[in-house]
């Protein structure tokens, strides 16, 4: 960890600094959420934030450090900081509205709560549509100093990653998560998926964490190209089959 920690600081130090102070928010988040008792759907108010936080840390380091091998560095330092005032824009929102005891997403419950969930949404489009062109460079790309594995298991991971990031536009259209019920019923421990209806959020979240898992495992454990590139699409099915099962009102676990 040190050696990938010490290795990012010194591709991208933009995302370095700004993955430690999503740390450092997932912490204020962790603080708060033992010291408040404010709901939100029945939940308390400092989860959201709290996974948002380490979320979003996460897939920062990940794209980092994944993009010191595209040669286009022009490209790579503009999307890192769309990346840095997109996600910087989401945070803010859903840390302020969670102090409010408001719902950040899909509430239009007034004109202002509607103006900030329209600014999240619209950070959201412009954050996935640069992702896309990151996408599109690795593709384009023909040598890389990296394993042919890991360069399909980066190409493939951030191509899901955007497929499963357009998918927060599915949650837009129909105002909630929850298919077959109202969001906020009984769910699983802290990520609170629905126990009992379906839920866009599962597909969502295997989908984004194929930015990790795929390459990963293409780096790894993959023995040739063409097993990476099995191993991509096999993931992509069995996330697909989650947003499938979702949209027919059916939940991954029921208890």
């Amino acid at each position: 960890m040190r050696n990938f920690l010490t290795r990012l600081k010194s591709v991208n130090p933009l995302l370095y600094w700004f993955g430690w102070i999503m740390w450092a928010g997932a912490l204020a988040s962790s603080i708060l959420l033992a010291a408040t008792d404010t709901n939100i759907l029945g939940i308390n108010a400092w989860i959201k934030p709290l996974k948002f936080f380490v979320s979003v840390a996460i897939m920062t380091w990940t794209i980092g450090y994944l993009m010191q091998w595209l040669d286009r560095k022009k490209a790579v330092r503009i999307f890192s900081r769309i990346l840095v005032v997109t996600m910087g824009i989401e945070l803010l929102i859903i840390s302020m509205q969670s102090a409010r005891g408001q719902q950040s997403h899909f509430n239009i419950s007034s004109a202002f709560n509607g103006i900030l969930f329209n600014v999240m949404g619209a950070a959201i489009v412009v954050f996935t549509l640069g992702a896309a062109y990151i996408c599109y460079l690795f593709f384009k790309q023909k040598n890389f100093t990296i394993p042919a594995t890991l360069v399909w298991g980066i190409r493939l991971g951030l191509l899901f990653f955007v497929f499963f990031a357009s998918e927060g536009g599915v949650m837009v259209v129909k105002l909630a998560h929850t298919i077959g019920g109202p969001d906020g019923g009984a769910g699983l421990p802290f990520v609170n998926w629905s126990r009992e209806h379906g839920d866009l959020r599962i597909s969502h979240f295997f989908g984004l964490h194929s930015l990790q898992i795929l390459p990963l495992y293409s780096y790894f454990l993959a023995k040739s190209k063409q097993q990476a590139i099995v191993f991509s699409l096999l993931y992509f099915i069995a996330s697909l089959f989650l947003l499938v099962m979702a949209l027919n009102g059916l939940p991954i676990i029921r208890y």
